[in-house]
């Protein structure tokens, strides 16, 4: 089994209380179960951290009370007052608020990630994952071809305009579904077409060896449009439920667009090609490790997240390699209140959050 390389994360965590750190244990132990950080260092981090809980612990737990109360404002979270609930998401939100100590402590550059306070910091890792980590991924061979010899420095599709806007899956673990989608619809536009919202809805229903809001793979997503030669309609004709529900055809005469080939390539180790397919092909679909970006609110990612565990898909727009640290921008399908307006920018050249080792191109 496959292991986390995060760091000891509960080591860094001075004020924590009893109930805090079997909580933490808890998640820290589901992370094992898939692949996670080695239990053993866990405990012992969190035992330590126990015997260091004190005054600075009342403090913390004030601020955090505070910050919970606006949180539930800004969110809209209309927990019944002393409920069970409210306890369970308190502690969440507590987690939360160290977990943040930990990770922007790596954080010494202007560009670097920030991570604090979101619409997920209630959640626990183990509710997060099971929602809004359900991609599953393909073994991609690694990539033999050619890289194209000049391209631009700083290159995104947006600015062309064809990249559809952020989209929201909700509590509904589609992002394999709005990965396939949103490269569709921007290659299609690439090639002369007027870009127009594609039904990931139509995806989720219909793509029958996936699992609908339960998790897929892009790969078996984009075998199934391409041997079933299904056109993908638009999104006002076919709109978002964000719920798995009963796949509806239409005619041969209805208009859509089908894909008639796509290309999945490792790219580890070659992210300068993987740079050169984006400039060619199109927006790139990818599968990446986001356990780290529950947190995320800008920045850079750079640190902490490995390329262990593939479980999430996202949509590669574009990059940009002119700053100190190179960059590539990705869309995600988390709503515009998540991360740079709905995008994470993470880092080019060490296959971070595994961004290169599963990557789409679509041929239409």
């Amino acid at each position: 089994m496959r292991t986390r390389s995060f760091g000891t994360f509960s080591a860094n965590i001075k004020h924590v209380c009893f109930l805090d750190l079997l909580q933490y244990v808890m998640e820290l132990t589901f992370l094992r179960l898939m692949g996670g950080w080695h239990l053993l260092i866990a405990v012992s981090a969190a035992a330590s951290a126990l015997s260091r809980a004190g005054e600075t612990h009342a403090k913390v737990n004030t601020s955090a009370a505070a910050h919970f109360h606006s949180f539930r404002k800004k969110f809209h979270r209309l927990y019944e007052v002393d409920s069970e609930e409210l306890i369970r998401r308190r502690l969440y939100f507590q987690n939360a608020t160290l977990r943040h100590l930990y990770l922007n402590s790596f954080s010494t550059e202007p560009q670097s990630a920030r991570y604090g306070i979101n619409q997920f910091s209630d959640l626990s890792q183990m509710e997060f994952s099971d929602v809004y980590l359900r991609a599953f991924s393909s073994r991609a061979p690694a990539f033999s071809g050619g890289s194209i010899k000049e391209f631009p420095a700083k290159f995104d599709w947006r600015e062309k305009g064809v990249v559809g806007p952020v989209q929201n899956q909700l509590s509904c673990g589609s992002c394999w579904a709005f990965s396939v989608v949103g490269a569709v619809q921007s290659v299609y536009a690439i090639g002369g077409s007027q870009l127009e919202q594609l039904s990931v809805q139509q995806v989720v229903d219909c793509s029958f060896k996936n699992k609908g809001c339960d998790g897929g793979s892009p790969s078996v997503a984009l075998t199934w449009l391409k041997q079933t030669k299904v056109k993908l309609v638009t999104q006002s004709d076919y709109p978002y439920k964000a719920k798995t529900g009963i796949c509806h055809f239409f005619s041969r005469s209805h208009g859509g667009v089908s894909v008639k080939d796509f290309s999945l390539q490792d790219f580890s180790g070659q992210e300068e090609a993987m740079m050169g397919q984006l400039v060619q092909n199109g927006p790139l679909a990818v599968i990446v490790d986001a356990v780290s970006w529950q947190d995320y609110l800008g920045g850079i990612i750079q640190h902490h997240c490995t390329s262990q565990w593939s479980n999430h898909a996202v949509l590669v727009v574009g990059y940009d390699t002119t700053g100190e640290i190179p960059y590539w921008i990705v869309q995600n399908s988390w709503g515009t209140s998540w991360g740079n307006e709905g995008y994470v920018y993470v880092k080019i050249g060490s296959n971070v959050c595994g961004i290169a080792e599963s990557v789409a191109a679509v041929f239409l």
